[in-house]
Formats: structure tokens, C-alpha cells, sequence
């Protein structure tokens, strides 16, 4: 429901973000020099450099099928950035266009799901796309550590420690979450719903989550 709303420059930029885990400033400031072919398996990955990553280490990531779609969309487009809207690149993806879609959603919620809208669907973030992912990829069975790799989460200086294998490994990994039916995933309502709990319990707690 969420992205049949988005626009299509959001659409994507959601649809790749919930396939590769990928922070929003990391989607947005997406550059094509960062793009690094991988013959062996006749894709491409992304080694964003550590001055754009939260952790200050330089990450990879790895692209699915529907992240290499988007992909491919957008080759061409720019020059210089993966994700650009009007001829520029899209500062954020968290603006007025995703809070409108979110609105007109969750309109659409109860008519056609039959339930009425929860928060958690009226409130998703930008940053719940990063949960989804981490949350598919533990669900269809991928291990702590490769799930800590595809979100970044790993504190090690991988530029120089990644071989093909290790490559082929996380695409494989990333791919599993593309045989899982998204309609049936309820993972945006449940992270987001543990996180009230989580507030909730603390009466000290600020409410913004």
C-alpha cells in the first residue's frame, strides 16, 4: 500500500533501501564512481567509502534482484548520482511526498485489508525500511553475522578483506528475501510496535521514537 503511494523517484529509492538495508543518506547520496563490477558473478556491488558511513568504515552492498533493477532503472539517468529527482539528487527520502503517501496508505489500510490501521503503519519511517530488511533476512534463515555485513553493522575494514567468494556468499544471502512474499511479512508493524512497548515501560522515557 505505502509504495503504490510513493512516487516513482521515492519508489525506488524505498524499494532499493528495503532490499539492501541501506541508511538514507547512504541511499541518497548513492554515486555511480562507488559502483565496482564483480565479473565472477556478473553483477556489481557498491563500497561506499567510510567518510559516508555512520560507523566511519567503508561498507558494502550487495544488490539483490530487485535492488539491481532499481539499478538499472536509474543507470544513465545522472552522471554522478544513483538517485536524482527533477535533475537533482534527492536531499531525503523522509520529505513531504513520503508523509503524504503514508497519509493516503493508511487511508487505504482498513477498506482494503479489513483491519483497521495500525499505529505502526501510520507512523513508518524512512528508517523502518532498514528494519524490514534485517528483519526478511533473519526470517528466511540468514546467519547473524552475514546479516550484520548487509546492514553495515559490522565493525571491520572489509574494502581489503572481502574475496569474490565472500561476495557470492552475501548475494546469495541478500536473494533469499526475494522469495519471501512481501504482503505476508508483517515486519514494519512489529518493529514498530515493540518500540512503543519498549517507551511505554519507561515512564521517565521521551515519546519520540
Amino acid at each position: 500500500l505505502l509504495f503504490s503511494e510513493l512516487a516513482p523517484h521515492l519508489g525506488r529509492m524505498a524499494t532499493f533501501k528495503v532490499n539492501t538495508g541501506t541508511r538514507e543518506h547512504e541511499v541518497c547520496g548513492l554515486r555511480w564512481s562507488w559502483e565496482i563490477r564483480v565479473e565472477e558473478f556478473r553483477t556489481s556491488v557498491f563500497v561506499i567509502p567510510g567518510t559516508y558511513v555512520k560507523n566511519g568504515i567503508a561498507r558494502y552492498v550487495v544488490l539483490n534482484r530487485f535492488a539491481r533493477s532499481v539499478i538499472e532503472e536509474c543507470r544513465g539517468v545522472d552522471s554522478e548520482f544513483v538517485f536524482t529527482h527533477a535533475g537533482r539528487p534527492q536531499a531525503r527520502m523522509n520529505n513531504s511526498g513520503w508523509k503524504a503517501a503514508r497519509r493516503r496508505a493508511a487511508a487505504r489500510y482498513e477498506q482494503e485489508l479489513g483491519a483497521p490501521c495500525p499505529f505502526g503503519f501510520r507512523s513508518v519511517r524512512v528508517h523502518d525500511l532498514k528494519h524490514t530488511n534485517g528483519y526478511r533476512l533473519r526470517a528466511a534463515g540468514v546467519s547473524f553475522e552475514d546479516r550484520q555485513l548487509l546492514l553495515g553493522h559490522k565493525a571491520t575494514q572489509v574494502t581489503t578483506l572481502y574475496s569474490a567468494a565472500d561476495i557470492g556468499n552475501l548475494i546469495t544471502a541478500s536473494e533469499k528475501i526475494c522469495d519471501l512474499t512481501a504482503r505476508n511479512s508483517p515486519a514494519l508493524s512489529i518493529v514498530r510496535a515493540a518500540e512503543v512497548l519498549l517507551a511505554s515501560a519507561r515512564p521517565q522515557a521521551s515519546r519520540k521514537i
